[in-house]
Order: C-alpha cells, then structure tokens, then sequence
C-alpha cells in the first residue's frame, strides 16, 4: 500500500523548485535596481542648528561639508570637529536606515544573507 499525501502537498517538486527560483531572481533583480537608485540619491543631514551640513551618497561616501562661516572658532576646532562627526553620522544614518527599508520592501522581511 502505498501512502498519499493530502492534495497540494507534493507532486510539483520540480516545477515548485523552478518557481521558487524565478522568484529568487526576480527579488534579486528588483533588489540590484534599487541598490543602483540608492547609490545615486544623496542624503543631508545638519547639527548645531545649520551650522554644519553633511552630505552623502547611498554608496555611503561624504559628497560634501558645508560649514556657515560664524560658526569657525579658531579657539574652538573640538567643537567645530564634533559638529562634523555628528552631521556626516546622521546623514550616513539615513542612507542606512532608506537602504534597509527599501531592502526590506522587495526581500518581503526575508533576511537574504550579504545582499544588505
């Protein structure tokens, strides 16, 4: 006697697998078109009210520091220092944070190892 498994269990293995698969690709393929949009978007960020501004790019790189002129203290360099630590954090922070969420859209929450 040979044993059944209920219907829809089953019985497609090869065709279930290749289905599988084109929607591995096509995450895959949404996830590099948004991984190239990303990379060219630019984000800003500021600390010390405007007084410093950071710019960077989705491949995490610092596009630009803007510092207004009042704020340079040649008494002061630490200060002015840690205004640009905390601007180019923040920006590079929401590159992170627009990244993982966009990632998280296409991959449906799937943690797909390397790919973000």
């Amino acid at each position: 006697m040979k044993a059944r498994l209920p219907q829809g269990y089953g019985g497609g293995g090869a065709s279930n697998l290749q289905q599988l698969a084109r929607q591995a690709q096509k995450i895959q393929e949404d996830m590099d078109q948004a991984t190239a949009e990303l990379e060219v978007k630019e984000y800003s960020a500021t600390a010390g009210g405007d007084a410093v501004k950071a710019t960077v790019s989705g491949k995490m790189e610092v596009k630009a520091i803007d510092i207004k002129p009042e704020v340079v203290d040649p008494e002061d360099v630490e200060m002015l220092s840690d205004l640009v630590l905390a601007a180019v954090n923040e920006a590079l922070r929401a590159a992170a944070a627009d990244k993982s969420e966009r990632m998280e859209k296409i991959s449906g929450g799937i943690n797909m190892p390397g790919m973000f």
